[in-house]
């Protein structure tokens, strides 16, 4: 149950934020405001700190596990706030191991040796979703681009254009918006 829980609330995480794993594995309990409802990420890829604001219900879904957590793992080991079930950090190929598990259970298959799914892809995916949405409320993508990569964790909006690049949905979305401003007719 403890490992159901932690894996579901990771993937799930992993999802509503865009963090990298090894940022998620190496919260802590105390990089949780759960007043504000945001995390600390400390340590990142570039050794920098930054805030990733949480969605509500991501608040909530990270709750759950608190006290699920708490109550299979009383004594655990370590202050991350993801744990394994003898009560310590998670590890990175632990993650990965679990993740191909879960994949295969799911009956996703891989494309080819080099394209198969990742944890990862919920990075991307979560980009993409989230210029998507500023597409569709009609907002200044291009103004609002370089928030998407401070919570990325990128250091210049430049490193964020390379998740954008291709997503099918994206294109299509900026070629109506070229349509309109020039009038043109779809």
């Amino acid at each position: 149950p403890l490992r159901a829980a932690t894996f579901e609330t990771l993937i799930g995480l992993l999802a509503a934020t865009g963090l990298r794993v090894g940022e998620a594995i190496r919260l802590n309990r105390v990089d949780i405001d759960w007043r504000v409802g945001q995390l600390t990420v400390a340590e990142t890829k570039f050794n920098k700190t930054r805030l990733v604001p949480l969605h509500p219900t991501t608040v909530e879904a990270l709750r759950a596990y608190d006290r699920r957590r708490d109550e299979l793992c009383p004594r655990p080991l370590d202050p991350s706030f993801f744990v394994s079930t003898a009560g310590t950090r998670l590890r990175y190929d632990g993650v990965h191991w679990t993740w191909l598990k879960l994949v295969r259970l799911a009956g996703l298959e891989a494309l080819s040796e080099s394209c198969r799914p990742r944890p990862h892809d919920l990075r991307h995916r979560f980009a993409v979703t989230t210029l998507v949405g500023w597409y569709h409320d009609g907002g200044d993508v291009q103004s609002r681009l370089p928030l998407l990569s401070t919570v990325l964790g990128h250091v210049h909006p430049g490193s964020t254009y390379w998740y954008l690049s291709a997503a099918p949905e994206l294109l299509g979305l900026a070629a109506r918006r070229l349509e309109a401003a020039s009038g043109a007719q779809p």
